[in-house]
């Protein structure tokens, strides 16, 4: 008779182990190796659909701007480069800490990876708080709003809500976007706190880190783009 295997407790039962120690891999792969790669090539390719949408906007502003730099130059000016500049180095402190739970995923670092995940859903709170608070609501307030909702009586420009249809469209699909990967740091930390990840299974860690890192480098190209350009 085939003896029981011991876990690492030496207590001959797998019984106690966390889940990321008896993870199996789906059947249709060969191996976790393969699995990983296959889960992260997906993400890679969900990641290059964003890219493209982000990249519609950008030409879309270059065109847009260039027709039109007089409501683009003015519209700018009127937004507030130091909430913009907060709001920057808020993300990139965030990335730091979802790359940090993914190397504190691979070490089996259970607390770190947990303390990470929170920080970085923190972040991304003040972040949205900002936006919504400091940004938009003065903004709504004043008639700085896109198209026919367009009332804001100091306007230099005939086209300034064409730039402020912009600027409501890149920021709040990019706002979305951090919504989303916050409500993905929700699972992966009640994920965590069931021991579900750790050196031998962190794909979920790993793509969701995929995720937030791409919603920080398309704030880094948003920020000059809308704040700084006048």
């Amino acid at each position: 008779m085939a003896s029981i295997p011991a876990d690492k407790h030496g207590t001959g039962s797998v019984e106690n182990l966390p889940p990321h120690e008896t993870y199996r891999h789906a059947e249709h792969f060969r191996n976790a190796a393969d699995e990983f790669d296959a889960a992260k090539m997906g993400v890679w390719l969900f990641l290059a659909t964003e890219v493209l949408l982000f990249s519609g906007l950008f030409v879309f502003y270059g065109v847009m701007r260039m027709l039109h730099p007089e409501a683009f130059i003015h519209g700018s000016s009127l937004l507030d480069w130091r909430w913009g500049l907060f709001n920057t180095i808020v993300l990139l402190l965030s990335s730091f800490t979802v790359a940090d739970a993914v190397r504190c995923a691979q070490s089996g670092d259970q607390k770190g990876l947990k303390r990470n995940i929170v920080l970085t859903f923190i972040l991304g709170t003040a972040f949205l708080l900002i936006k919504f608070i400091f940004e938009y609501a003065p903004k709504y307030a004043e008639g700085k709003l896109p198209g026919a909702f367009f009332s804001y009586p100091n306007w230099e420009s005939p086209y300034e809500p064409l730039w402020w249809g912009l600027y409501w469209g890149a920021t709040g699909i990019h706002a979305s976007h951090v919504v989303v990967g916050m409500g993905l740091f929700i699972w992966l930390y009640i994920r965590a706190k069931k021991g579900h990840f750790g050196p031998k299974h962190y794909t979920a860690v790993e793509g969701v880190g995929l995720y937030w890192h791409i919603v920080d480098i398309v704030w880094i190209f948003l920020f000059p783009m809308l704040y700084l350009i006048h």
